[in-house]
Formats: C-alpha cells, structure tokens, sequence
C-alpha cells in the first residue's frame, strides 16, 4: 500500500511539473466578431512591463510612448509596385519599381515627457524592371555607369548618413526636426560635381526642399508611428481616416482601422477600406469615352506593446483602372492593373 500511495504522489508530482503556465490575451473571434479573452503558452507571449506604453484601461486601448535612453528604434519603409498595363488587342505589358527608404531613432535623453532623438538616414534603394531589364540605384552600391542614373544615385547619397534633431513627446507628437540646412548643402555640393550650370542646380536644390523638409517628415512619422486615436478605442472597435488621393481633394483614399488584439505584447490592427468604384463618362464629337476607377487595400500593423513603437506593416493595394472609348459600334478599352506591398520593418514579421 505504501508504494501504491508513493507511487501516486510521483504521479500527482509528474503532472503538475508537466503542467504549462499559460497567459491571458484579448483578441476579436474572427467567426463572431465579439471580443473575447482566451489563454496561450505562456512562452509564446512576450513579456510585457507591468505599465506598457499601450494599454487597457477599463474596456479603453490607448497609445502612448515609453522609449529607453540609449536605445534605437528602426523605421524602414519598402513600397513594391507591379503594374501591368492591357491595350485594346489583349497585349500586356508588366512594370515593376521598388524603393526602400531606411532610418531610424536614437534617444539621446528624456527631459520629462519629451524625447531628444537623433534621426539617422541610413540609405536609399530603388529600381525599376521591364521588358526583361532591371536597373538599381542603392546608395550601399557604388555609383551607377549610366549617366541618367549617376544624379539620382548622388543625390541619395547626399541624403543619407546625415542625422536630423528630433523632438518628440509620449503622445507621439512631433514638436521639431532640425538639421536640415546641413543636409541641404551637401546635395548641392553633391550635385555640382554633375551640373556646372547654376540656375539648374538651383533648380534640383529646390526640388529636393519641397519633398525633404519638417513638414513633410512630421506628416509621415504622424502617420506611421501613432494609429490608435487620441481619445482611444475598445478591443474590436472600429474608426475611419481620410485623406486626398488627388490635388484638388475630390478623391479621398479611406482607411478603415480594428484594434484585433492586445495582451500578447503586440498591439494589432487590420486596415482595410481604399477608393470605392468610381466611373465617369463623357461624349464629344460621337465618341464616348468612360473612365472606371478602384483602389482596395489590407493589411495588419503591428506595434510593440512595451515602448508603443510600430514593429511591422505590412499592407497590399490593388488599384484598377479601365479607360474605353466608343463610337456606339465598337469600342476599344484600356486596362491598367496595379499590384503594391506597403511595408515598415518588413524584416520584423
């Protein structure tokens, strides 16, 4: 009886030493759609700090920022387009462009709740594929042979290995970024090795501080580093942006966002939404010419629980578009299919 009795309390002591620790996460049932909290491996989950910079405060996810002093935050961004463009005899034509644009953050100190950051651009990539022929300008590569290439190339280099001052605070508030005169000046240092002319150097100078200046940065970092809205939001709830996909604001691209799950030390969300089905149509002379239009995208963002910091995108956009012109007999149409990856921290899955 004694060894029986033995026996069973090894048995008791097996189990309860085979026995895993598991851990609390809150996510949408994608079946359902109702919110609901389950238990995973406990070394699956991340570990995540008892005051996270994402967090659930009675039923309410909000978004703030907890960065370490010292430490580096990378934020790369890759965009891949093929496009593939039918005439009105069945021909296509496929194209392809990709571009990687690498940076990232230090924090050099935290005075309350604003961050100190050294912005790093750490290099530029794109190429271009068609008809069998691929051409690169990456600025880790030597300079290209042709010379339509050699300004782009000169240009990017200028641009990279440069650091900008940054101000940040916990919300995720741009409040600066400076530097940008120094940056400034090494492009036309760079430039003026190629164009001897000084109004066309000029010209190339003014080009490049209308797309590279505070304000555009401040817009870009606004909208890749804070998602959740300000007021915050509940686990499975949804909320809609907008913005202008033309000059004159008459298309808008809308962006449809679903906090899916927190508690695994990732915060995700799903994007969906783009340019509901447009199509115009106008006759002049007998010919009718008809316009159609449609853009889609999906995707996840993911950021990290802890620091509040995005760790990966990954979002794909198909837009459509179909031009026709017709005399009432016969009509000719024109397809345009365009394929694109939008990515940040593609590398961290």
């Amino acid at each position: 009886m004694k060894n029986i009795a033995a026996l069973a309390l090894l048995s008791s002591i097996a189990l309860v030493s085979c026995k895993k620790e598991t851990a609390k996460v809150t996510k949408v049932d994608p079946k359902t759609g109702k919110t609901v909290t389950v238990e995973v491996p406990a070394d699956s989950v991340a570990k995540v700090v008892e005051n996270p910079a994402i967090k659930d405060s009675a039923g309410i996810v909000t978004q703030t920022f907890k960065l370490e002093k010292g430490k580096t935050y990378p934020l790369t961004t890759y965009q891949r387009d093929t496009k593939t463009m039918t005439d009105p005899q069945g021909k296509s034509m496929t194209a392809t462009s990709e571009s990687t644009d690498e940076m990232n953050f230090t924090v050099n100190d935290i005075k309350g709740n604003i961050y100190e950051m050294t912005l790093n651009l750490v290099s530029k990539r794109s190429s271009q594929s068609a008809q069998g022929k691929t051409i690169v300008v990456d600025t880790k590569l030597p300079i290209p042979k042709e010379d339509e290439l050699k300004m782009i190339w000169n240009i990017n280099r200028a641009l990279t290995s440069n650091k900008l001052d940054m101000k940040m605070d916990n919300k995720g508030n741009v409040i600066s970024i400076t530097g940008f005169d120094a940056v400034y000046t090494k492009v036309s240092n760079a430039v003026g090795t190629l164009i001897k002319d000084a109004n066309e150097k000029a010209s190339v100078v003014a080009s490049l501080k209308e797309s590279f200046n505070e304000k555009v940065l401040k817009d870009q970092f606004n909208k890749n580093l804070v998602i959740i809205p300000k007021k915050g939001i509940k686990i499975g709830e949804k909320w809609t942006t907008s913005e202008n996909a033309d000059p004159s604001g008459n298309i808008k691209v809308t962006s449809n966002y679903i906090l899916k799950s927190l508690g695994n030390g990732v915060a995700e969300i799903a994007v969906t939404g783009g340019i509901p089905k447009k199509a115009d149509k106008k006759t002049q002379g007998g010919i009718t010419h008809s316009l159609s239009s449609e853009l889609v995208q999906n995707g996840t963002i993911k950021f990290d629980e802890n620091s509040g910091w995005i760790t990966n995108q990954n979002i794909t956009v198909k837009t459509t578009q179909i031009e026709t012109l017709s005399d009432g007999k016969q009509s000719q149409s024109m397809k345009s299919v365009s394929n694109s990856s939008v990515m940040v921290n593609p590398s961290a899955k």
